[in-house]
């Protein structure tokens, strides 16, 4: 896999990586010691860090998050940047070498292994390749001592004992080519002309980890191995082990197995590339036939920012509170009755090589370049002015120190997943890692003493006329509109004139002007054995409570009753479709949406009520301290929704734009996945791709009408609320604000539709796009008995052809990068289930390999399902499931599943069951029952060149 971390599009903002070990006592009697911020940054002491006599570098964590579980990784610090000119590709082509054979591990043993001990190719096996560093993910169970002792061989054989057999690597030159293939597009055309502008025509700039096509399709097996020779050596690896196992016994198997690896003499320098500054403005301005979006960036770039001290560290906490600030005012543009632009940011982060960058990018409404930068331009030039207001710095911080908090709260809970990167990074970047311990009580001692200045003269450091680039990424259609390269300049160098300062507009009331009357718990029933209780109270509403103490710091909730946009006629099915979003976008009570951001800051709450097509409810999550703000405002978005006119107009402006952009500009996947959607949707008009003008059916007063009429009647509401409770401690709670809710007897059902994917055959192509790549869908469907027993035997089916599928198409045929098979099924409106497989191949090769589908689908009709790929199925399944149980987002999605299909909540308990009647048999059977008469072939081709 090709990681490409110059995104364009998702800068985040770079802060330091934070360790979160085990809860420890702390002293009492200690006089704090005055700060000294030329101290450096404290590494973790939890992380056991070691360097072999060979030079590799290991990290060792003990973390029991999750149980039985270790996650592992070996690090190379090469990656794309080091390739010679005849070579470029391989750092990514020997990636994907060493899941092809190693001395231990021939051919595909490696992943046939980790597959029968329940870890999943591509989900939990992976690897990626970036710039800089190649890195390879190895999540394993530790109860088996034989498997996690085998993990670390892996680990070795990645490391120094790849085969690279020729055969192999001609087979794997056509898996390569086809991942290629698929970043194949307007992006990448765009961005191989801007960038060699951006990277200043650097060693980045010509080494993208994916590579040419030449040397992919001719290179020797002899240059790939001099790529492994001089760059897999252990001066520039890193093993990294977290997990829930002895860090003496891990510490000895590295040693063992690591030491063995020899010291390579005349090693070869690793360069350390540069991006060089450069003193003027380079702009650039592409277009591209597929490209359906005016896009604006403006990137300021410097040198990148080492915390290595206190000092550092305390300057990271500004960034971040600059970044909240700035980023808090851009979003604040939207909510204009005519929004300047259809999305847009500025922030401070991490960029590629030795640079960080400050990066303004707005998203141009009805292609307006000047009207989308200026805006956001003018916003960085409003804070260079006026700077920002005490009163968003106190929320800024209160919003940093409540993140902080709960991630020390939750330092004992923390995955290890959650760890691993930092220390990848800290190899790779030599970015430390500190313990949340520290941190927090760092924060604690330094962030109050920062000063609004302080934060508001950082806009200079960021925003300055050399070494910066403005990037103008077009349709090509509107090529004759664009401004020029000297008017794209005068917007950037020209902004900020005629500003006034930031109001922040704030107001001081309860979120609920009258308290609700309550009325208390009826009944209790318990269901013991997966730790639940119910609870109806008197005006109707049903509670399922779990506590669990999975998170320290965790509540999730969420509520449904059946309806939805379902019980309206066709002419209301825009309004109800849009309600519950049009609803929410005008806050709650006396609070607009802006103000009850503001309310919200610095409190872990979350509450989003919705519409869909069968039901209706509420998704939500809060800290255990912040839960009745949170009942509160689902109360509020209950009983008091808010409309606001403006907001509304301004979001259906710009949804219009947008939808207006994808029809001028029909890229070759909107296109054929609309074509997918009418299709299995029987042309219902419910199904139909969404136009401007299905917008302008929309009535903002039907829209809340419906919105009112969904919620009127909470009695016929299950609310599920998993986590950190004590169910006495919530109680008065729930009858206070649940019990509080509009109640009647009346219980309602949603209106079948009757919309159902076609039955019988069907067959359609869609031809669009330039470049040589196909998009294949298979879709069998069906009706369904519903039970447990047939839902696993849908599940396994799915995984026994996956696995098929990927032997098949992409090791034997070469012909695919990823190939899916999945089964979904639903028991509403009637029971009926959905397979879809689905693949992306050059379009030479879509009958071949739609042939090949089919052969190995009539395998499995004949003869059933291998064993061994059963025991895998299995084996994944259970290792899955260990973990689910021990998850709250998975509890609050499972109980609501059961109760809203009325099945039995404790089946869970009974999963073995159902897979031990998943045998050879019974997935022959499910093969000829599943894979039915009604099947549907969907196929996205190149446009026929005339």
């Amino acid at each position: 896999m090709v990681r490409f971390p110059l995104n364009l599009g998702l800068f985040l903002s770079a802060t330091l990586a934070l360790a979160q070990p085990a809860p420890k006592a702390s002293p009492t009697t200690a006089k704090p010691s005055p700060l000294n911020l030329n101290a450096p940054i404290p590494l973790d002491p939890d992380v056991k860090v070691g360097k072999l006599p060979n030079g590799l570098t290991y990290y060792i964590r003990k973390n029991a998050e999750p149980k039985n579980r270790a996650e592992l990784r070996l690090v190379i610090r090469a990656g794309s940047v080091l390739e010679t000119d005849n070579q470029q590709g391989l750092a990514h082509f020997m990636e994907h070498m060493e899941f092809n054979g190693t001395k231990n591990f021939p051919k595909n043993e490696l992943v046939n292994f980790l597959q029968s001990a329940g870890v999943r190719f591509g989900a939990d096996l992976n690897a990626y390749t970036g710039f800089d560093e190649t890195v390879y993910q190895l999540p394993v169970p530790t109860d088996s001592a034989n498997v996690f002792r085998q993990a670390f061989q892996i680990l070795e054989d990645w490391a120094h004992n790849a085969t690279i057999d020729p055969a192999e690597i001609d087979k794997e030159r056509g898996v390569v080519l086809e991942e290629r293939r698929l970043g194949r597009g307007a992006g990448q055309r765009m961005r191989d002309q801007y960038f060699p502008m951006l990277l200043n025509n650097s060693q980045y700039s010509k080494r993208l980890p994916i590579g040419t096509e030449q040397v992919l399709t001719t290179f020797r097996p002899e240059t790939l191995r001099q790529f492994y020779k001089d760059w897999y050596r252990p001066d520039l690896m890193a093993v990294i082990a977290v997990g829930d196992f002895d860090i003496k016994q891990v510490e000895g198997i590295i040693r063992e197995k690591f030491s063995r690896i020899p010291v390579v003499k005349n090693a070869k320098p690793r360069t350390e590339f540069q991006i060089p500054a450069h003193k003027d403005t380079k702009v650039v301005v592409v277009t591209d036939p597929e490209q359906p979006n005016t896009v604006v960036q403006v990137i300021y770039k410097r040198p990148e920012i080492k915390e290595k001290t206190l000092n550092d560290l305390r300057e990271s906490i500004k960034r971040g509170l600059f970044n909240t600030m700035l980023g808090n005012r851009i979003q604040e543009l939207t909510q204009r009755a005519d929004p300047p632009f259809l999305g847009g940011y500025s922030n401070y982060s991490d960029f590629l090589g030795n640079l960080d960058a400050f990066t303004s990018i707005a998203v141009a409404k009805e292609g307006n370049v000047e009207r989308a930068i200026r805006a956001v331009l003018d916003e960085n030039a409003r804070v260079k002015q006026f700077g920002f207001t005490p009163t968003e710095l106190a929320r800024a911080k209160q919003e940093f120190m409540t993140n902080v908090e709960q991630a020390y709260s939750e330092r004992n809970k923390t995955r290890s997943v959650n760890y691993v990167n930092e220390y990848v990074q800290n190899f790779t970047d030599k970015e430390p890692f500190t313990s949340i311990d520290f941190y927090y009580d760092f924060l604690k001692k330094v962030q109050g003493g920062i000063k609004l200045d302080e934060v508001n003269t950082l806009v200079d450091q960021f925003i300055h006329n050399d070494n910066r680039a403005v990037i103008v990424m077009a349709p090509e259609k509107d090529k004759a509109k664009l401004p020029t390269v000297a008017q794209i300049l005068s917007y950037v160098d020209d902004a900020g004139k005629g500003l006034t300062a930031y109001e922040d507009k704030t107001i001081d009331s309860p979120l609920l002007a009258k308290q609700p009357t309550g009325s208390p718990v009826v009944n209790e029933k318990q269901i013991k054995e997966i730790g639940v209780t119910e609870w109806t109270l008197k005006n109707g509403v049903r509670v399922v409570l779990k506590p669990t103490d999975f998170k320290n710091d965790q509540i999730l909730f969420s509520a449904s009753s059946f309806g939805g946009t379902s019980l309206y006629d066709l002419k209301d099915f825009q309004s109800a479709r849009f309600s519950s979003t049009l609803t929410a976008m005008g806050g709650t009570g006396e609070y607009n949406q802006i103000q009850l951001g503001k309310f919200l800051s610095g409190k872990q709450v979350s509450v989003f009520p919705y519409v869909g097509e069968l039901s209706e409810g509420i998704n939500g999550s809060a800290a255990p301290k912040d839960l009745e703000t949170a009942l509160q405002l689902l109360y509020s978005y209950f009983t008091q929704p808010r409309k606001d006119p403006d907001v509304v107009k301004g979001f259906l402006s710009n949804q219009r734009s947008a939808l207006q952009n994808q029809i001028n500009t029909p890229t070759p996947q909107r296109v054929f996945q609309d074509t997918v959607t009418v299709t299995l949707g029987n042309n219902n008009p419910r199904r139909q791709p969404l136009k401007p003008d299905d917008l302008d059916k929309i009535d903002l007063d039907r829209a809340l009408q419906v919105y009112q009429e969904r919620f009127a009647n909470a009695g016929d509401f299950t609310f599920f609320f998993i986590g950190n409770f004590k169910e006495q401690q919530l109680k008065p709670l729930i009858e206070k604000y649940l019990g509080g809710l509009p109640a009647t007897d009346k219980t309602e059902k949603f209106k079948d539709l009757g919309i159902r994917i076609p039955a019988g055959q069907i067959s359609k192509t869609v031809y669009r796009g330039l470049d040589p790549k196909a998009s294949v869908q298979l879709v069998y469907s069906g009706d369904l008995t519903w039970t447990p027993e047939t839902t696993t035997q849908l599940d396994a089916l799915a995984e026994v052809l996956e696995i098929k599928l990927i032997e098949k198409l992409r090791e034997e045929e070469s012909g695919v990068y990823g190939v899916g098979a999945n089964a979904a099924y639903a028991k509403y409106p009637v029971p009926r289930y959905t397979f879809r497989i689905n693949f992306g191949c050059a379009p030479d090769n879509v009958e071949k390999l739609i042939a090949k589908t089919q052969e190995l689908i009539n395998d499995l009709k004949q003869k059933g399902a291998l064993p061994t790929d059963i025991a895998k199925f299995k084996a994944e399944t259970r290792r899955e499931t260990e973990v689910q149980l021990k998850d709250n987002q998975f509890w609050l999605g499972y109980l609501q599943n059961q109760y809203y299909n009325g099945d039995a909540p404790d089946e869970i308990l009974h999963e073995n069951e159902q897979l031990n009647k998943v045998t050879v048999e019974s997935t022959k059977a499910a093969a000829n029952e599943y894979f039915g008469p009604n099947f549907i072939r969907l196929v996205l081709m190149p446009e026929k060149k005339q």
